[in-house]
């Protein structure tokens, strides 16, 4: 079970209810794929709407890894996502968005 608390989101992947999760090293796994000018870019672009597909696979990649799996990009990219694309980037903000977010 996906806890919020702990910046976790949950994503069913192939049928399988899989747990993602920005650590740090999936957050520099993240800027080093998508060679962001930073990760306060790549937040602009999700608030402005101005995300690309490769910035959500990218996320749910690094989500995916820090929550401890072990499959590759393009796994994801051929994976069937429940929801579809449309699932994939909420899920891709919500990961941001806990990621980022000022203690409680």
């Amino acid at each position: 079970m996906a806890n919020p608390h702990a910046g976790e989101v949950a994503l069913v992947v192939d049928g399988k209810r899989l747990v993602l999760k920005l650590t740090l090293g999936a957050l520099a796994e993240l800027e080093e794929q998508l060679e962001a000018d930073g990760l306060p870019a790549l937040v602009e672009r999700f608030e402005a709407g101005g995300f690309r597909a490769r910035d959500v696979l990218a996320l749910l990649c690094a989500g995916l890894r820090g929550g401890g799996w072990t499959g590759a990009p393009g796994d994801l990219a051929r994976a069937e996502i429940e929801g579809g694309p449309l699932e994939a980037a909420r899920v891709a903000a919500r990961l941001l968005v806990l990621a980022f977010r000022p203690p409680a």
